[in-house]
């Protein structure tokens, strides 16, 4: 069976600070006024990505790989992580601040919930006039500095806010304290792992009066205390390849398309494409597949060659 551009059906997920912009922004089907999260492609348990086009359309991705593994992932991806789908992709809205938190790197996460760490990536691909995003400490901190401030509820005062505006790009490894603000919309790229310690939710409950949980101890071990360097500057050369990330987890590259780009792959790791603006489209094997915003495409490793047109701005990943 010869594979081919996979879509899947996306996976919404209420929030409390969630909102309604991935359906005006992203034309995602949400039903509810309250929608922070669309998982575009996941093999996290319980939420696991369904196809919903072509001949595989109501496989999961995970029988997918379990069919063709090397073919959808790749060489190096298969030897390195066996039939596991190393990557989540996410589309996020935020009508209102998320809780300050912090990942655990691979090894307390593995030691801990036996899963991957999260280091991820945002690009911000909306922002109101005043959106900011909290990242890191403004100076090096303390365990005891870090702990005084969140008993007082000044943990704010300590972090560094960034302002923010499309196209912006922060990339957080592990150890990072950070909140994404009210006002935007971003796509994620990150490790396979729903592994988050949440540090201080500014006091909020939900419809029933209930505050969520905290998960104040077993962050302070996860926390990297020194100041980190995590906005990305790029290069938006059209038609190319810009790198905005590398690192062992992913690869993620900036395509300004407008015009014919044609992709040859090595077939040693399946690549994703966000779609970020714009509309395209994507000739492969004698076929045309059409995109628009908040489109999101796994490219199994298999498709050596294909060609993409229009006029949009693309992510673009893979491990290298």
């Amino acid at each position: 069976m010869k594979l081919y551009p996979l879509q899947f059906q996306p996976i919404l997920k209420e929030r409390i600070w969630g909102g309604t912009k991935l359906r005006d922004y992203l034309n995602k089907p949400i039903s509810s006024e309250i929608t922070g999260e669309s998982w575009e492609i996941s093999t996290v348990e319980n939420d696991v990505s369904v196809i919903s086009n072509g001949v595989f359309a109501g496989k999961s991705l995970n029988e997918l790989i379990t069919e063709f593994p090397e073919q959808v992932l790749g060489t190096k991806v298969y030897q390195k992580f066996g039939k596991q789908f190393p990557l989540l992709f996410k589309y996020l809205d935020a009508r209102e601040d998320l809780s300050i938190q912090v990942h655990p790197n691979d090894e307390l996460a593995a030691k801990r919930h036996n899963s991957f760490g999260k280091t991820e990536m945002w690009y911000v691909m909306q922002a109101d006039a005043e959106a900011r995003l909290i990242v890191g400490f403004k100076e090096k901190s303390s365990q005891k500095e870090y702990l005084e401030n969140l008993e007082h509820k000044t943990l704010i005062d300590i972090l560094d806010t960034k302002k923010v505006k499309k196209g912006d790009v922060f990339f957080l490894e592990t150890g990072t304290v950070h909140a994404i603000g009210a006002g935007t919309v971003i796509a994620e790229i990150q490790q396979t792992s729903d592994i988050t310690y949440r540090l201080y939710d500014f006091d909020r409950v939900d419809v029933h009066g209930n505050t969520r949980e905290l998960h104040v101890d077993l962050a302070v071990d996860a926390i990297n205390y020194n100041v980190v360097q995590a906005e990305k500057t790029y290069t938006k050369t059209e038609n190319t390849s810009n790198e905005i990330v590398n690192c062992p987890y992913f690869t993620t590259n900036f395509i300004p398309l407008d015009g014919n780009v044609a992709v040859i792959n090595d077939e040693n790791s399946f690549s994703v494409y966000m779609c970020v603006e714009g509309d395209f489209e994507l000739n492969y094997d004698g076929k045309t597949y059409t995109y628009k915003t908040g489109d999101t495409i796994l490219i199994p490793a298999k498709m050596r060659e294909f060609i993409i047109n229009g006029k949009a701005s693309l992510l673009e990943i893979y491990i290298s």
